[in-house]
Formats: C-alpha cells, structure tokens, sequence
C-alpha cells in the first residue's frame, strides 16, 4: 500500500518539501518517495533537474535552495521559504546529511519544537539536570505570513553549539513555515548581534516514515565542516530513539490524546494550526484506545 496523500489535504501537497540533498546528484537517475508517491530524479549533462512522479504525466516544479532540491505534488508558491540569514556572505551552509525516520513526519517537527527534553536526551550537551525547567515563552500565529513562532525562549546548555567553549544561557526563537519545515534561530557563541540558524526540512515518505534533512547556517571559522556535521547528527540521533518509540507513530490533533503542560506552549499551538489547515498526513484525529 502506498499511503498517499488524500487530494484534499491541500496544506500538505501545495507545500514545497525538500527530497534530498544537491550534492548527493549525480547524473545518474535516483528514487526516493514524497507522501507514498515514488520519484524519479535525474540530473542531465547541462545540470538541469528534473523530478518526475509516479502517475503524474508532467514533470513535477523544481527548486534549488538551501543545498536541497525542492519539489511539490501541488501547486506550490513561487519559490520555497525565505531564509535571508541564508545569504549573508560570511555563513556557512552545512548540509548534515539525510536521516530516515520510523515516525510521523509531524511527530519529528513536534520534537525539534520541544525544549523540555533537553536535559534528559542531550544530556551534557543541549541540557543537564538540575537545570530542567522550561520559563515561560511567547507563542504566536503569525497570520500574515501564515507561521507558528515562538519567541523569549532560554535555556542554560552545557555546549549549545559545536564551537561554545563551556555552558551557556541560550536564546531561541522557533519558526514553523510550513508543515513539515522548521528553523530555528539560536544564540551564537561567535556573534552576539546574529544568530545561528538550523533548519529541519522533514520529507514526509509515508504517514509514519519520513526522511529528515537537517540544515546550518553558522557563523563559525573554526570548526571543520565534518565536525559540525558530526555535532548535528549525534544530536539527531538521540532523538530517533525516542521518536521511533512514541506511540502512536502520527501525531495526534485531538486536544484530548495527550496532555500538555506548560512548557508544551509551542506544541499545543502547532496542532492547533495543523487542525485549523485541516492536515490529514502523519496525523491522526482519533483518541488513544483506553
């Protein structure tokens, strides 16, 4: 069974979702999926990508942004989101490599948005008993540009990033542009006027598999390019244990399902705009058998 996107679903399959990463093409044709589609991606002598979709007769829209190629089974904007930090000459672009996920897409997005599990996931490393507790943030839907951000974020971090020469009080402002993209803008050890940006683009290949292609955009002459990779995905990596056990694998929308608390702020707003954009992949409305 392919699991494809029901043709209502218009949130999902009018998005752009990143499906790899650039420099992983060759000229070569490669598959991947995108919600329980197959793809077929091919590179020609000229560089030129195209993308073409099981049962779809013309070829799929294409973008390259961000080190990721960008495609859609919809009718998509003009171009994927804006990241302006993305163009400031001095940052580094750090494609850290894709990692496939037994969960909901969702469930990942709902991860990178959570703050709480810091100390007991990364520990030493993004947190650290005793300092556990979330203070109090700003949410807010940003109906103009159609975006959950969450603003006044602190939390104390042992090593909040690959270059941080012992702990710090990390600042953190959370962007969800869209389903299954999300950014985050975090204190920089090397700038004080500029943030660090990491960005999560979740390639949703069925309700509860998805493939997640994780973004930097650092202000750091220091560290080697495969360190800062390797910093990410050891991060990453502890969250796929946790994420691959949590039950069930979609995400629930009912405010009923699971019950939140204060520090899940963030979350509780992000399924609220999900329900509202009526988002069917990788969630669920049903209530957990009793």
């Amino acid at each position: 069974m392919t699991h494809r996107a029901d043709q209502n679903d218009r949130a999902v399959l009018d998005s752009w979702h990143a499906v790899g990463f650039l420099e992983t093409l060759g000229t070569a044709p490669t598959t991947t999926r995108l919600l329980g589609v197959d793809l077929t991606i091919q590179r020609d002598a000229d560089a030129a990508i195209t993308v073409h979709a099981q049962g779809h007769a013309s070829p799929l829209p294409v973008a390259e942004r961000y080190g990721c190629l960008w495609t859609s089974l919809g009718t998509p904007p003009a171009t994927p989101l804006a990241i302006p930090e993305a163009d400031e000459p001095d940052r580094r672009l750090v494609c850290c490599g894709s990692i496939d996920v037994h969960a909901s897409g969702l469930r990942v997005v709902e991860n990178f948005l959570d703050m709480a599990h810091f100390p007991f996931v990364h520990t030493n490393i993004l947190g650290a008993e005793p300092q556990t507790e979330v203070l109090r943030y700003h949410t807010e839907w940003r109906r103009d540009v159609d975006e959950i951000w969450a603003t006044d974020c602190r939390f104390h971090q042992p090593q909040a990033a690959l270059s941080a020469v012992g702990g710090q009080d990390t600042g953190y402002i959370y962007r969800v542009a869209s389903p299954f993209v999300t950014l985050l803008y975090k204190t920089c050890p090397n700038d004080a006027l500029r943030p660090d940006v990491i960005a999560l683009f979740v390639q949703p290949t069925g309700p509860e598999r998805c493939r997640a292609h994780p973004v930097m955009f650092l202000i750091d002459d220091f560290s080697t390019q495969a360190d800062l990779i390797q910093f990410q995905q050891k991060i990453f990596l502890q969250d796929r244990i946790i994420l691959e056990n949590q039950r069930p694998r979609l995400l629930p929308l009912d405010a009923r399902a699971e019950i939140p608390t204060r520090a899940d702020s963030l979350s509780v707003t992000y399924r609220r705009w999900l329900k509202q954009k009526q988002v069917r992949y990788g969630a669920t409305s049903a209530l957990p058998d009793t």
